[in-house]
């Protein structure tokens, strides 16, 4: 089994989501895709700058789902 890394940014502020994003690597572990969903998360934070952060409230969820598919 192989795992997909799904994010997703809200805002406290708005109340809403945007669509899932789907990391474009598969990984081969819980652990190595909860691991890059931390960091990923990070990098799109510091990427919006704490200024946008901070005004909309925004904060970024994310989930592994198994699947069958090949990694990269």
């Amino acid at each position: 089994m192989n795992f997909i890394l799904n994010l997703v940014m809200c805002s406290y502020v708005a109340g809403t989501c945007l669509p899932p994003y789907q990391h474009p690597i598969l990984f081969t572990d819980g652990y190595s895709c909860m691991i890059a969903g931390n960091q990923e998360s990070i990098i799109k934070l510091k990427e919006i700058g704490e200024a946008e952060v901070n005004k909309h409230k925004l904060f970024i969820k994310f989930v592994c789902t198994e699947t069958q598919g090949t990694a990269l």
